[in-house]
């Protein structure tokens, strides 16, 4: 059971960032809410990249009720420091907008090809006299329509679409 100090009741174990840093853990200690024994690598990192005198210091600046959050936002930062040195968590973000970006072609070109297939429908609707928004037929042609014709309604032959595309839009 924790007490409101992050610590064990009746137990002397010290938090995770006294007993890196090697010191007595007080009663009041800033860091133990945060940094709990059983989690060492959390507050390895945080003292790796801020500093625990840093940390400590941004702690008692900050109200109570900010403080999970700050601790929460140093953790972040300070392990994807540890993972890249150079960027941090600014590479991560870069490297998600790059996935965004990326998406955003491929629905984009999804919906262009939608949109060419839909125009191709219509037009093979038209040539056979057919009309795709009519009610009674909600935009397909009864099967007895279909079955009257010797030339299939659909004709999407993909592969001469892809061959102006330059070949597959999905790769």
């Amino acid at each position: 059971m924790k007490e409101g100090g992050g610590r064990k009741q009746g137990a002397a174990s010290p938090c995770a960032a006294c007993k890196l840093l090697r010191r007595r853990c007080a009663q009041d200690c800033v860091f133990a809410p945060y940094f709990p024994a059983d989690e060492p690598q959390k507050f390895a990192n945080v003292h790796k990249v801020f500093g625990a005198s840093n940390v400590n210091k941004m702690l008692q600046d900050l109200p109570m009720h900010q403080r999970g959050d700050a601790v929460s936002s140093m953790v972040y930062e300070a392990n994807a420091r540890v993972r890249d040195p150079v960027y941090g968590c600014v590479g991560a973000i870069s490297s998600l907008q790059q996935q965004i970006d990326v998406l955003q072609t491929q629905l984009a070109l999804a919906q262009a090809e939608v949109a060419h297939l839909r125009v191709r429908q219509n037009r093979c609707f038209s040539n056979h006299g057919l009309r795709p928004t009519s009610p009674t037929n909600s935009g397909f042609p009864s099967s007895k329509t279909l079955n009257s014709h010797a030339k299939p309604v659909f004709d999407m032959d993909m592969m001469g679409d892809q061959a102006s595309y330059g070949g597959s839009m999905w790769s």
